[in-house]
Order: C-alpha cells, then structure tokens, then sequence
C-alpha cells in the first residue's frame, strides 16, 4: 500500500514538474538526450556523479539517479535504444540510512 501512495505521489509530482517548467524549443530539448554511456561520463567527469538508483519505469524504458558525494543530482531516463535524456538536476541531495526495524 505504501508504495502505491509513493508511485502515485511521484507520478503527481513528476507531471506537476513537467506543466509547470517551461518547454524548451524542440533543437534544445536535444541537448539534453545522448547515449546513456556520454551522459554517464559527462556526469562522472563534469559532477562526480555515480548510479545511485534505478528503477523500471515500463518496459521501454528505465529511471536511473545519479549523485554525488558534494550533495549534487541527476535523474536521467534511458529508452530501450540506449539513448538517455536528462529530466531533471538539483543539489542538496542525501542519502536516508536504513534503520534496524524501520519499515519504509
């Protein structure tokens, strides 16, 4: 039940973010999609940022979170093709630690 309530109030929140940013013109929405392994080194070379989640968003698709120990992110969504889109960036980014006996 719980992780109804978190994929319902992701999907909330996602489509929230997409309405309300303004949409770049199409040749600059480009700029932000490239092979998975160029975005992986950009952001590892650019950010020191590595794989810190993933998750299957359907079967065309994967939702993967960069991050890196200075507290930046990235989440970047990866087609069955190889090609990879950045969605979206931020900083202050930390990791919760597992408690014994916290059900999550």
């Amino acid at each position: 039940m719980l992780r109804n309530m978190v994929h319902g109030l992701l999907a909330v929140i996602l489509t929230t973010l997409v309405i309300a940013h303004p949409h770049p013109a199409a040749s600059q929405m480009m700029r932000s999609c490239a092979g998975r392994s160029e975005i992986v080194s950009f952001l590892d070379s650019n950010f020191a940022e590595k794989l810190t989640a993933v998750g299957l968003i359907n079967q065309n698709a994967i939702l993967e979170v960069y991050a890196a120990e200075s507290g930046t992110w990235t989440l970047v969504v990866t087609d069955v093709h190889g090609i990879s889109c950045v969605v979206l960036f931020g900083d202050s980014w930390e990791t919760m630690p597992k408690l014994p006996g916290l059900a999550t």
